[in-house]
This record gives structure tokens, sequence and C-alpha cells, in this order.
């Protein structure tokens, strides 16, 4: 089986969405790229996270034809493309409708530094005008907001994160939930204080050591 621990990978992270109540049922995908093979591993359309099976994620070229895999691959594959092509550094994108996220993105609003948790995503998490789901609209609307970030709002749909691996963009997805629910929470009882830019830029330089050092091959 072509990427087979990149599939397992998304099985299982695909359950953690729904464990971590960012999605339901079988909304939102996620992907993970070959870098050297030139392949994606990407979530099957329409199927739920419980009955995915390691076989059911289908392998793309970055053309986006089909490798392996008996099953269409998600309707957002080119969003996917658009990401992982448009951004070397990372390895794994994540898209969702998590509630409190996606509520800012239906009301057409960036999530500000609220809370230095944010800095996840960078100084903030930007947002990407809509486009109708599924096409290259949409794609190059992610690609060209998201910039260096490592999340997006997806105006009236939802969020889309990206790491250097299918954990970090995970982590993202769960942290930006958090900072969202409070920024919504502050706004319900008055006017929550948003971090500078300076902070934020202290911030982010620290994310960037954040956790253990990875052990030496």
């Amino acid at each position: 089986m072509l990427l087979q621990t990149e599939r397992q990978e998304i099985v299982h992270f695909g359950r953690k969405l729904l464990a971590a109540q960012l999605t339901t049922g079988s909304g939102g995908n996620l992907s993970i790229i070959d870098r050297q093979l030139g392949l994606v591993a990407i979530k099957p359309s329409g199927v739920d996270y419980l009955e995915m099976q390691a076989g059911d994620v289908v392998v793309v070229d970055l053309a986006g034809k089909i490798v392996e895999g008996r099953l269409k691959p998600s309707s957002e594959l080119s969003l996917h493309l658009e990401l992982l092509q448009a951004r070397p550094d990372i390895q794994a994108v994540v898209h969702t409708h998590q509630v409190y996220a996606t509520t800012f993105a239906c009301l057409g609003q960036e999530i500000p530094a609220v809370h230095y948790l944010v800095g996840y995503a960078g100084d903030k998490v930007p947002l990407a005008k809509y486009a109708t789901y599924g096409t290259p609209e949409l794609a190059r609307n992610i690609a060209q907001a998201i910039g260096q970030y490592n999340a997006c709002l997806m105006a009236n749909h939802g969020i889309v994160t990206v790491g250097k691996s299918l954990e970090a963009a995970f982590n993202v997805a769960e942290e930006i939930e958090l900072v969202a629910r409070l920024y919504y929470q502050g706004l319900c009882i008055g006017k929550p204080q948003i971090l500078s830019q300076d902070e934020m830029a202290v911030v982010v330089k620290k994310f960037a050591t954040y956790g253990q050092p990875q052990a030496a091959e």
C-alpha cells in the first residue's frame, strides 16, 4: 500500500477531530504529502471518520490524478494541492467546520490576538474571501490569504490549518478553536483586550522552539 503510514495517520487524526468536536460526521478533510514521491494521501469524500479505514484513504499525485484508491478524494482536493504546492515548508493540511472559529468566518471577521495561543497560527488568524466549496477559486483565495500563517478562516465556510506534520496541523486547529471561543465569550461580556503586534512577535518566536527538540537521526 502506497503511503501506508500517512493513510493510517489520516484515519487516526480524523477520529481525533471528532473526539475534539472539531467536526461532525464526514465533514472536513485532511491530507499529508510525501515530497520525495510527489504523492498526497487525502481523506475520501463523504466517508464517516468512524468508518474510514486506511485503505479508504486516497493517494493522488500533485496534478490531482488518483494513483491508488477506489474512492473519490475529498471535494476540497484542489485546496489541499494548492496549499501543499504554495507552502514547501508544510507537510499536512487540515480543514474543518469547527463551531467557534467558523462563527467568525461567517461574520467575515479575522480572529485577533485576544490570547497568546493565537501564536499557533501567527499574530492573528486571517480571513479568506468566500468562494464555492471545492472550486479552484476557493483554493486560490485560501493560498493567497494564508501567506505564512498556519491557519486561515474561510468566509462563510470554516477554517484550514497547516503544519510540518498532521499532528501539528491538528494542534493548530484545536488551539485556534479555544482562542475563537475565548474571543466569542469575551465579546459577549465586553470588549476583549488585544495583544500588541510587538508582543505577538515575541510569542511567535518563542513558539518556534516550543516543545521537546527532535532526536538526532
